[in-house]
């Protein structure tokens, strides 16, 4: 699936509305909650890397109503201090080179129609939210040759100038996503602790530019 990005004037990004977020998100939830049983009964347990946090994952989920009503609260243990990925100039990143920040790690990729929607309302959270405590953490998905020039031709067009670019063209950091029953397609967003544990999934879309993502990020800055 390929989108055509324009090279002469920047295009904005189609808006989500709140009545089609609603729906996505209810199918996002229903599909990863399938998922979710499946793996987890015909798939071996991974190793957890962090201690539960069962609360503070309620906490989320107690939270997350209305555009985010398919985010949900976890905080079983998952971690992804390790999860690598490069930046703009290649050099390799992992999660545990941001310990100290509660992160909105957001899975995307330039042929994803959602995630180019979704992309305006990260934009404005990490205008809002980024600090020395909190990071919206974007993570490209493009893969195969002239990928990462795609998503930083998208960045550019869109202006987005509070999101980096970082990129994962294995594959291997979804792969990943997906071998555990957290994720099953793009967009994907996990919320994070200082330490990279696992306290919210979220499969699909969200206005997080709304009062809703504000509760959620708000909850999660404050656990």
């Amino acid at each position: 699936m390929t989108d055509t990005i324009p090279t002469n004037s920047p295009k904005p990004a189609p808006k989500l509305q709140p009545r089609r977020v609603l729906v996505i998100a209810v199918v996002c939830a229903a599909l990863a909650l399938a998922l979710t049983l499946l793996l987890g009964n015909f798939m071996p347990a991974k190793a957890t890397q962090c201690d539960p946090q069962v609360v503070k994952g309620q906490k989320l989920d107690a939270v997350a109503v209305g555009a985010l009503a398919a985010l949900t609260g976890t905080g079983l243990g998952r971690g992804y201090a390790d999860m690598a990925f490069n930046d703009d100039a290649g050099v390799k990143k992992t999660i545990a080179d941001f310990a100290g920040k509660k992160l909105l790690v957001n899975f995307w990729a330039s042929w994803c129609v959602p995630c180019r929607a979704e992309m305006p309302a990260l934009d404005q959270v990490a205008a809002t939210y980024n600090s020395d405590t909190f990071m919206v953490l974007p993570v490209n998905l493009d893969i195969g040759e002239g990928g990462l020039e795609k998503a930083k031709k998208f960045l550019a067009n869109g202006q987005f100038k509070n999101l980096p670019l970082y990129a994962d063209s294995t594959f291997s950091a979804f792969e990943r996503l997906k071998t555990e029953a957290v994720a099953i397609g793009l967009p994907a967003t996990l919320l994070l602790d200082e330490k990279g544990c696992e306290l919210a999934v979220l499969q699909g879309p969200a206005e997080w530019a709304s009062p809703d993502g504000h509760a959620v990020i708000d909850a999660l800055i404050g656990s």
